[in-house]
């Protein structure tokens, strides 16, 4: 008598990779189709799955943009001997990513469509910016407002800057921007 095997694996598809997958045919779409019609759908199309396994991870476009966006920014590098030297390595850091294709029309979409949104600007607030905001403050021993402010101006100047040109922004006026905050940095 042959002896049944049975798999460890669950039933259904293998889950390893999905997000990933997911991630990047989300800046994909993003980059070639405008962040407007960079769809659930078309986007699920792209990763080769279901538009409920979209939905059952992320409970809409602005919440699944945001863990995109958290995953391709990874942790802040702040580093650095000096707190000059850490706020100049996190802005340079920070326009690097918004220039990488897909991530900044993806930025600026998301918080676009946040500004009429309480639950997507929620989603926003501690999933993205809180932990770099915290990072910040630690790194710099600078209070909540003051971080809050030099991110507005960093990243508000930036995506910008991307939004008026439709390209990131060249490295002479990335150095221009480190100066000028440096400059409030008591």
């Amino acid at each position: 008598m042959a002896r049944a095997t049975t798999s460890t694996r669950p039933p259904g598809r293998p889950r390893s990779g999905v997000d990933a997958t997911v991630f990047a045919a989300t800046l994909n779409a993003v980059h070639e189709l405008g962040y407007a019609h960079a769809t659930v759908d078309r986007i699920a199309a792209a990763a080769g799955v279901a538009k409920t396994t979209i939905y059952r991870r992320w409970p809409s476009k602005g919440a699944l943009i945001t863990a995109c966006l958290v995953d391709a920014f990874g942790p802040a590098p702040l580093t650095g001997a000096s707190r000059e030297e850490i706020m100049s390595t996190a802005i340079r850091w920070i326009a690097a990513k918004i220039g990488e294709p897909g991530i900044g029309a993806a930025f600026a979409g998301v918080f676009t469509d946040a500004v009429n949104d309480s639950a997507l600007r929620q989603i926003l607030s501690t999933q993205l910016q809180d932990p770099y905001r915290l990072a910040l403050e630690e790194a710099l021993d600078e209070p909540e407002n003051r971080v809050l402010f030099f991110i507005d101006v960093v990243v508000g100047t930036l995506l910008h800057r991307m939004g008026m040109t439709g390209e990131p922004m060249v490295d002479a006026d990335v150095d221009a921007l480190v100066e000028m905050v440096l400059r409030a940095l008591p």
